[in-house]
């Protein structure tokens, strides 16, 4: 809850429109909602600027099932990533307000309309990158970023790179989404002056190693201005760049404006 949301509660309770019990109720899981299998972190928003979001991955479906409801409760655009069709038929048990993107395996839960700002380009080296690039993309569009995105524009073919590196360099962050030797994000950093995020994939042939290769890549970039993510986390991804794009957003504009340094 913030400061609004508890005014507003205290107000009700003042009114006669809410019970002390009910009101109680509200503060006790003010910090986190303990579901014995589960705490539910309903303070993560105030403290960090963004609320808990739901990894469905490895979770029992009654235990998702009963953590969506919970979370229904406040009114709230929700989040959950890793999502199997098993889970999302689960979770569309629950409620009829979903949305699931298979390619993601993000579902939206009670979506709202929320304002986008700034802009995020998100590239790919290859096509078999899009899953991960389609999660980091859609956990920027949650949190209130506006999303480009750039696809199959690898360094096998760089001329691809070269045609979009314009409309790329408006962007306030990059996120370069790669597998096999994981080239993009060294490439791109050495071509612009924004941050740009790495998220090496597991995609590629036996010694790319399930994307340890193209991490390694990353890690040893000669290009500065990269931070990298670990294997295949596209939220992870899109999670940092929301946050540095709404960082330069609440400077007054974008990145790519006359900075003096």
């Amino acid at each position: 809850m913030d400061k609004h949301e508890i005014e507003k509660l205290l107000s009700m309770v003042k009114n006669g429109e809410e019970s002390i019990e009910n009101a109680a109720e509200h503060f006790q899981n003010l910090l986190y909602k303990d579901l014995d299998f589960a705490k539910i972190d309903y303070h993560r928003k105030k403290r960090v600027g963004y609320p808990e979001v739901i990894y469905c991955e490895g979770k029992e479906l009654e235990h998702l099932k009963a953590i969506v409801t919970d979370m229904l409760k406040r009114d709230v655009n929700i989040l959950a990533t890793r999502v199997s069709e098993a889970a999302y038929r689960a979770i569309s048990e629950v409620t009829d307000k979903v949305t699931y993107n298979k390619v993601a395996r993000i579902c939206v839960i009670n979506p709202k309309n929320i304002d986008k700002v700034g802009k995020i380009a998100v590239i790919t080296g290859g096509t078999a990158d899009v899953p991960v690039a389609e999660e980091a993309a859609l956990t920027c569009e949650v949190f209130g970023n506006r999303v480009e995105r750039y696809y199959d524009v690898g360094v096998a073919g760089i001329h691809r790179l070269f045609s979009k590196l314009e409309e790329i360099r408006t962007a306030n962050v990059i996120i370069a989404v790669a597998g096999m030797e994981g080239a993009l994000a060294s490439v791109i950093a050495g071509l612009v002056e924004v941050p740009v995020v790495a998220v090496p994939t597991s995609i590629g042939y036996g010694s790319s190693f399930k994307g340890l290769s193209a991490l390694l890549t990353m890690l040893n970039s000669c290009a500065a201005g990269i931070g990298v993510m670990n294997i295949d986390n596209g939220f992870g991804g899109g999670y940092l760049a929301s946050q540095i794009n709404k960082g330069f957003s609440k400077c007054g504009g974008d990145v790519n404006e006359n900075i003096v340094l």
